[in-house]
């Protein structure tokens, strides 16, 4: 009787590890960059907890909270600045709950100035959402 009780529990924590969450949270990083290359913020948003922290050169040195409305508002102010801004992946790692994407991004001002720079964001994902967002890159 013992063994199939003690099977029923290894196979509800094999079901539960963050090995068998990898495809869906690996699915959420590639919707984010999708919403991001159609501009489509509000939908970005979504995939966000409604408050996630956020460790970006950007807001400071400090993890800060961001509702999805503040995300919203950042990405509209970030497409003001460069219209055709675009975020093109380059590898992408996941060990469960951490999903890490490498990317280059590249943008034109109104003034015809261009840029392309490379970055790196670790995102934690839990309950389908992204709770926490460090984002890293220098000017």
């Amino acid at each position: 009787m013992r063994t199939p009780f003690y099977l029923s529990v290894l196979l509800l924590l094999a079901a539960c590890s963050p090995a068998t969450r990898q495809p869906e949270n690996l699915a959420i990083a590639k919707k984010l960059f999708k919403h991001f290359n159609e501009h489509q913020w509000q939908d970005m948003a979504t995939l966000y907890a409604d408050s996630a922290l956020f460790l970006d050169p950007s807001f400071g040195k400090e993890f800060v909270s961001k509702t999805r409305s503040e995300t919203v508002a950042k990405y509209r102010e970030l497409q003001q600045m460069f219209p055709d801004i675009h975020d093109a992946v380059t590898a992408m790692y996941t060990d469960g709950k951490t999903v890490v994407v490498e990317f280059v991004s590249t943008g034109t001002a109104p003034d015809g100035t261009a840029f392309s720079l490379p970055i790196v964001s670790v995102l934690t994902v839990e309950n389908g959402l992204i709770v926490k967002d460090a984002t890293y890159y220098d000017l």
